[in-house]
């Protein structure tokens, strides 16, 4: 027999949490664990532009735990299913690794604007991605219950992925580009 990915459940526009609940696919929560999936994918592109590196290392172990961020925030809060572990330990590599990286790079001084180097301007977009993805699991937890350890490691994460860029910027050659305000009035 062959595995069919699709199962037609979803064509009413709800969707099935891990737990058996069943809600639309608009619900806030499924807004916020596909946009922790859409994250996962961009830093997956932003991994294999690093492949070789210790930072490709660092990014596999930030998309499985992303992974596992995103299957609490799939649950139902009445499952009873086992969810992988994830604790507080996640959160204490990345500050880690946003010393590590820090260490290398120059003071900020200024607003600094995406695009000094390709992987660089891919992280900003996983950034970008990673703050929305936290502002909903916000949002979220003002309507459920949810485990409060995800807010602060996509926090911290969109920390790390800011740090990152940076650091792949001078790592490729690429000079910051500073933010200049406009300083003409209309």
């Amino acid at each position: 027999m062959t595995f069919k990915i699709y199962t037609r459940k979803g064509d009413d526009g709800k969707t099935g949490l891990i737990g058996g609940d069943r809600v639309a696919k608009h619900h806030i929560r499924v807004e916020s664990y596909g946009t922790v999936d859409e994250l996962n994918s961009h830093i997956g592109v932003v991994r294999s532009l690093v492949a070789g590196t210790i930072e490709e290392n660092i990014l596999a172990h930030i998309q499985n735990n992303l992974f596992t961020v995103g299957s609490y925030l799939a649950s139902s809060p009445h499952s009873k299913m086992q969810l992988p572990e994830f604790d507080e330990s996640s959160i204490e590599d990345i500050e880690q690794e946003i010393d590590r990286l820090s260490e290398q790079l120059p003071e900020l001084r200024n607003f600094i604007l995406p695009g000094a180097s390709t992987q660089g301007a891919h992280c900003h977009v996983a950034r970008c991605v990673c703050r929305r993805a936290e502002r909903l699991v916000v949002h979220l937890s003002d309507i459920e219950e949810i485990e409060p350890f995800i807010i602060k490691f996509l926090n911290r994460l969109s920390d790390y992925l800011f740090t990152l860029s940076r650091f792949l910027d001078q790592t490729n050659g690429g000079k910051e580009i500073i933010w200049v305000p406009s300083t003409s009035k209309k």
